[in-house]
C-alpha cells in the first residue's frame, strides 16, 4: 500500500503548497482512493499535478466529515473526474453531491479498504489491510482516537496511523504502533515525536508512505 499526502497544513515537498486542510491518495491492491479533498479545489488539483497524480486515475472518493477543510475541493475534483464513486458520511448534514452514496455503518468500500462507519454522528475513518494488521487513516479524529481505534480493530490490530488527531492526549494508545504520522489538526505533534522517535514520521503535502 502507498499513501501520498496531497493537502496538509505543512509541505514535506517544498514544491507543493501547504494550506489548512487534509487530503491523501491511497493506492492499495487494484484500488486508487482519494480520502478527503482539502479546502480549496484549485490547490488540491495543483498539488496533484505536481505529484504526477492524474485525477482520472482515482476510482473512489471518501469524505471523512462535512467540514470545509476536508470537502472544499470535491466539486473541482469531480469536474476533472466524473466517474469516481463518492462516499459521504451520513451525519445528518446535507449530502454534498447528488452522486454521493451516504455511509453510516462500517463496511468494505474496496478490496481490503473499510470505513469505520460514522462515529459519534460526525466522522468516519478508513481502515486498510496490511500484512501485519491494519492501517488507520483519520481526517480529524473528532470522535476520539480510542473510539476510532476500537472500531478499526474489528478488522485487525492497528499497526499504523496517518492523519489528523486533533487534541488527542491518550498517548499510551500508540505504544504498539509501527508508524505514527500525525497531520493537519494534530495539536501535540512535538510531544508525539519526543515520545515515539522510532515510529514517528513527519507528515506534510508530498510525503509518501509505503506499508507492506
Amino acid at each position: 500500500m502507498e499513501i501520498t499526502i496531497i493537502y496538509d497544513n505543512t509541505a514535506f515537498d517544498p514544491f507543493l503548497v501547504p494550506a489548512w486542510g487534509f487530503s491523501c491518495l491511497i493506492r492499495h491492491k487494484e484500488s486508487t482512493l482519494l480520502f478527503d479533498t482539502g479546502a480549496e479545489g484549485a490547490l488540491l488539483l495543483s498539488n496533484m499535478e505536481k505529484l504526477g497524480i492524474e485525477p482520472e486515475s482515482v476510482d473512489t472518493v471518501v469524505l471523512s466529515h462535512p467540514h470545509f477543510d476536508h470537502i472544499g475541493g470535491l466539486e473541482n475534483f469531480l469536474a476533472q473526474n466524473s466517474r469516481a464513486k463518492v462516499y459521504f458520511p451520513d451525519t445528518g448534514a446535507p449530502n454534498m453531491h447528488s452522486r454521493a452514496t451516504l455511509i453510516r455503518e462500517s463496511q468494505e468500500l474496496a478490496p481490503g479498504i473499510h470505513t469505520t462507519g460514522v462515529l459519534s454522528f460526525i466522522e468516519q475513518s478508513l481502515v486498510v489491510e496490511i500484512s501485519n494488521g491494519v492501517a488507520l487513516i483519520s481526517g480529524c479524529a473528532h470522535p476520539g482516537l480510542k473510539n476510532i481505534l476500537d472500531a478499526a480493530s474489528n478488522y485487525g490490530e492497528v499497526k499504523a496511523i496517518v492523519g489528523g488527531l486533533h487534541d488527542f492526549t491518550d498517548f499510551h494508545l500508540l505504544r504498539d504502533m509501527d508508524l505514527i504520522c500525525p497531520t493537519h489538526c494534530t495539536f501535540y505533534m512535538n510531544q508525539l515525536q519526543e515520545m515515539f522517535p522510532e515510529t514517528y514520521l513527519q507528515g506534510g503535502a508530498g510525503r509518501k508512505i509505503h506499508l507492506d
